[in-house]
Order: structure tokens, then C-alpha cells, then sequence
């Protein structure tokens, strides 16, 4: 693994732990010479993950649709910035580049980022890692909401494996390192129409 994909928000959240959180996961992350792959802002925790890392002397790839280069306020100091054209391009790109995934605290549109790779993955259109960072138990809800996939016959049990989730980022930097994807089947249903 070399580049990994933070989805997180522009906005830092009602509590420091959610700021701190994207600056440990950056430093950490800069002294596994991995290299950050993100939206592009210097605001909100994507800024502060993207400041960690180049602190520590890594490197901060963003990428970022045209339309939101003035609003999200595109970080100045970055390796790299890729412009792109939309929301759609941007993810496509992120996904490129990224050899696995982590979301941070964020709002709908980390989820709707995370969403799509993690279910890329059940398709089989990638073999790469998605995690969960669950900082201060943030994605509870979330991860009590995949358990009711699972439970009520939406989410089969191979796929419910694929979701790494931690609140240490450390051990799920681990997990995200040691991670092979299942094999993807087939599942057809068998009911007679």
C-alpha cells in the first residue's frame, strides 16, 4: 500500500476530538510514508489531515472538482492538486489513486464517497481496503446499521468482513496493511417467479 484515500469533512465538528483526530491519523500516515490521497480543502478536518502529513514530511494529494476550488478553499501546500471536472470525477480519481480507504467523522457526502468504494468492493471492481476510523463513537449507528444489513438478509456475511472498523487508528492502519479481499461470488436468487 502506498496512497490511501481519506474521505472526511470541510467542516471540523462541535468538539476538538474530531480535528485531533484527523491530525493523528495524518501523522501517522506520513511515518508510514503513506501517501494521503483526499478532496483537495484546507478546511475542516480534510485540512487538518492533509496538514499532518505534510508537517511530518509526506505527501498530500488532492483532488478537487473546479466548481469547489473557491468554496472548500483548495489547500495551497499540497504535493499535488488535481482539478477535475465533477463530484463523479473527483471520486473516479480519489479511486485511482488510492490503494484503500478510511473515513473520518464527516457528513453525507463522506458517506456517499465511502458508500461507493465499499460497495465497488462487494461488486468486485476493486480489492482494496475500507475502513472505519470511529472516532469518540461517531460511526456507532453506522456500524449498528450494517449489523442490521447482515441480520434482515441485505448484506451477506463475506461482504459484512469487508468493513474494518476501529476507533485506534494505529490498529487500523494494521488491518488495512494485512487485508485481503474475499473472493466476490456470484448470488443469484433461487426463488421461482
Amino acid at each position: 500500500m502506498k496512497q490511501l484515500a481519506v474521505f472526511c469533512g470541510s467542516k471540523d465538528g462541535v468538539t476538538p476530538i474530531f480535528r485531533e483526530a484527523a491530525t493523528e491519523l495524518g501523522t501517522l500516515l506520513a511515518r508510514q510514508q503513506l501517501n494521503l490521497v483526499y478532496g483537495g480543502s484546507r478546511v475542516g478536518t480534510m485540512g487538518a489531515v492533509a496538514d499532518a502529513v505534510l508537517a511530518a514530511g509526506g505527501q498530500a494529494n488532492g483532488v478537487l472538482p473546479h466548481f469547489l476550488q473557491e468554496k472548500e478553499i483548495a489547500h495551497p501546500n499540497l504535493t499535488t492538486l488535481h482539478l477535475v471536472d465533477s463530484m463523479h470525477d473527483r471520486k473516479a480519481k480519489m479511486a485511482e489513486l488510492a490503494n484503500g480507504f478510511i473515513i473520518l467523522p464527516g457528513g453525507p457526502g463522506t458517506m456517499e464517497e465511502f458508500f461507493e468504494v465499499f460497495t465497488w468492493a462487494q461488486l468486485g471492481l476493486h480489492e482494496k481496503p475500507c475502513g472505519i476510523l470511529n472516532v469518540d463513537g461517531y460511526y456507532d449507528p453506522l456500524v449498528a446499521l450494517f449489523q442490521q444489513m447482515e441480520t434482515k438478509g441485505f448484506l451477506i456475511p463475506e461482504h459484512a468482513g469487508m468493513l474494518l472498523v476501529e476507533s485506534d487508528p494505529v490498529r487500523l492502519m494494521e488491518r488495512l496493511q494485512s487485508y485481503v479481499a474475499p473472493r466476490v461470488k456470484t448470488y443469484m436468487n433461487t426463488e421461482q417467479t
